[in-house]
């Protein structure tokens, strides 16, 4: 057999893979949109019940561009973002023990939505120093089938995905669960050791712009909590 040239390599290549980005991109932006409408619809109908609560509850919609939106929940902030690329699972990832994945390769590229929570008076206060927390991650491949990495229910209410395709039930109970997550995931007072010695200007520019750090776990890591915030 004649081995092909570098030009029809790059042809191929372009074909199998480049277009295959293209379409999980474009799948992935139409569930990043989706995402957008059914939070703002949320946050809508929230605020008229959380106004019943008490009227200093503030929940609120904010669309900071094509790739990031934000959900305020009283003193919570999830941003929610998707990545622009698209991504292969490492050869060691679970998801590679499916037929699903072992029957069609391209299967298992995915783009990626990301939720992160912050606390609502870092970004008032410009609170440059405070942590925010990575609570999850949206999968979207091909064929729209999608699973969620992330804490508690997003973490083991969104695996399926041999079988899930994901639509605005899907989509509203992911952004449901990150509420829940968020609002679950109290403040803690940071170890005394920590704060005990500030100097001169540490102080003055906590004073100026409230930089203290601040975050609900200090040392939090994606990968490796499974203590901290379980």
């Amino acid at each position: 057999m004649e081995s092909q040239s570098p030009r029809d390599l790059i042809l191929k290549t372009l074909k199998e893979k480049s277009s295959l980005k293209q379409d999980v991109f474009a799948n992935t932006f139409s569930v990043f949109n989706s995402f957008k409408t059914i939070a703002k619809i949320m946050a809508i109908d929230l605020q008229k019940e959380a106004k019943s609560i008490d009227k200093r509850l503030i929940i609120e919609y904010k669309d900071k561009g094509e790739f990031e939106f934000e959900l305020r929940v009283a003193g919570d902030l999830l941003i929610f973002t998707m990545h622009t690329n698209v991504f292969e699972f490492d050869k060691n990832h679970s998801v590679w023990r499916s037929s699903y994945l072992k029957n069609d390769y391209t299967r298992s590229y995915c783009g990626i939505i990301n939720i992160f929570n912050f606390l609502t008076d870092s970004f008032k206060y410009n609170r440059v120093n405070d942590l925010g927390y990575a609570i999850g991650r949206v999968f979207v491949n091909k064929e729209n089938h999608f699973f969620v990495e992330g804490k508690r229910q997003l973490g083991f209410l969104y695996n399926d995905f041999v079988n899930a395709t994901i639509d605005e039930k899907y989509i509203r109970n992911v952004v449901e669960s990150a509420i829940l997550y968020s609002l679950e995931f109290d403040l803690y007072t940071p170890p005394f050791d920590s704060i005990k010695e500030i100097s001169v200007l540490d102080m003055q520019q906590a004073t100026e712009s409230m930089q203290i750090k601040t975050g609900k776990r200090l040392g939090f890591r994606f990968q490796a909590d499974s203590d901290e915030i379980e």
